[in-house]
């Protein structure tokens, strides 16, 4: 399933940006952008994105006021802000306001993809549908939490947990295919599992060359 996004900044050359950047992030398309929230809210309705690239600071309303607002909409986007405003009381008031993540410009690619695939992950299993259980439902909100990595590795989700253990003692670095053998689980759920993982900051991605001269991914414990 594509993430149909929707960037919203007042500068229209950084709209741009962001929507170039997410071309380049697989799963995701830009379909559209706005430079006010007025024009936000007509591209919310007419478009029905599924994700928000939202800044703060816009012309005539508020971004926060805009994110509030949504909250009436029965089929709400998700929100991530993307924004220079720094104090706590912003990003607390963000975080109350139901965004996912809140990232503080400037930023370069890597981390704008990270968190990216990070909202995929946690987009993907929850358009699954169905009932949850306590464990999946600790690891939604393992997926959602943005932290850092100290004290984070005994407040893994428990699947997480074990994926980062096989990863800690394997002897070399280690791919999505073996963790998947190692623990019973898909390949796609051991990769969802790695990449947040290396999200937060707990391993570090390993690029291996075969004779093919294609890379693999294989991961390792951060140093």
């Amino acid at each position: 399933m594509v993430i149909r996004t929707l960037v919203i900044d007042d500068d229209f050359r950084v709209a741009h940006i962001h929507a170039e950047r997410l071309s380049r992030v697989s799963g995701f398309t830009c379909v559209g952008e706005a430079y006010t929230a007025a024009q936000a809210r007509d591209s919310i309705a007419e478009l029905k994105p599924d994700l928000l690239l939202l800044d703060i600071y816009l012309p005539d309303e508020s971004g926060l006021s805009l994110l509030r607002s949504l909250h009436s909409l029965d089929d709400a986007p998700d929100c991530i802000v993307i924004t220079a405003a720094r104090d706590l009381a912003t990003v607390r008031a963000a975080m109350r306001g139901g965004a996912f993540y809140y990232l503080v410009k400037p930023f370069g690619f890597e981390r704008f993809a990270r968190e990216l695939t990070a909202y995929r992950s946690w987009h993907d299993q929850t358009a699954i549908g169905g009932s949850a259980d306590q464990e999946s439902v600790d690891e939604l909100y393992g997926l959602q939490r943005a932290t850092n990595s100290n004290g984070l590795r005994h407040r893994l989700p428990p699947s997480m947990h074990k994926v980062f253990i096989v990863v800690r003692d394997a002897a070399a670095p280690i791919g999505a295919a073996a963790v998947a053998d190692s623990l019973g689980m898909s390949r796609p759920t051991a990769q969802r599992y790695l990449t947040e993982l290396e999200r937060r900051g707990l391993v570090e991605l390993h690029l291996e060359y075969g004779s093919t001269g294609r890379p693999t991914n294989s991961y390792r414990p951060r140093r």
